[in-house]
């Protein structure tokens, strides 16, 4: 009896220690370890790719955010502000402290099929928005000429990059509401247009939050 305790006390000591010296290492050593590693080698990424302008947080580099007007009376949505470029649809976009145009409200994508009324309804709705809002004088935008990233959220609805397509078709409404040529915000879209990952991962995209700050610039400048 006296060595069956015993040795039962034993294992569970043994037991103890090894929860204890585990836990020291992969609860508290390996992750400062990590974090003290990313904070050297990569602190704009280990912080949330953080965006400023003028000292002041205005984003991330990875979650979209929103450039719609003030809220007015009655509206349920605002309307969205025609000077800037705009993201892809989403219902967790909207605004924070650091900027009131960036809050996050929820994420995920909608997962109705693709003959789901409810769907067909936002789908055609955008697009038609899409084209009255980018057609301007001069310029005639066909539904036919209306990207799927135009009038489709991503799977988690934060996505900060439209298609170039998408960014170009924006291109005359922008131009025209900032009283710049097309040329100039043509070259905005150009310069701020990333390639494919190593060359043949994903694809070519632009970074709508990037976009809009070098657009204040230009405007400012």
């Amino acid at each position: 009896m006296n060595n069956s305790v015993g040795n039962t006390g034993r294992v569970l000591w043994a037991g103890l220690r090894a929860l204890l010296v585990l836990t020291v290492i992969t609860g508290v050593l390996y992750p400062l370890a990590v974090t003290g590693i990313a904070q050297v080698a990569f602190p704009g990424k280990a912080n949330g790719s953080e965006v400023k302008v003028d000292g002041k947080i205005v984003g991330s580099e990875l979650i979209g955010q929103t450039y719609n007007l003030p809220l007015k009376d009655g509206e349920e949505t605002p309307a969205p502000d025609l000077k800037w470029f705009q993201p892809r649809p989403s219902n967790g976009l909207g605004a924070n402290s650091a900027n009131t145009q960036y809050k996050l409200i929820l994420s995920g994508a909608t997962n109705r099929s693709g003959d789901n009324e409810d769907l067909i309804k936002w789908v055609t709705d955008a697009k038609a928005a899409v084209v009255r809002d980018n057609s301007v004088k001069g310029y005639a935008v066909k539904p036919s000429d209306v990207p799927a990233d135009a009038v489709t959220s991503s799977g988690s609805g934060l996505d900060p990059h439209i298609s170039p397509a998408y960014a170009e078709l924006q291109v005359h409404r922008v131009a025209e509401n900032n009283h710049l040529s097309v040329a100039q915000v043509e070259k905005l879209v150009a310069d701020h247009t990333d390639d494919r990952i190593l060359g043949f991962i994903g694809e070519p995209r632009v970074n709508v939050l990037q976009l809009n700050i070098a657009l204040r610039e230009l405007t400012q400048g």
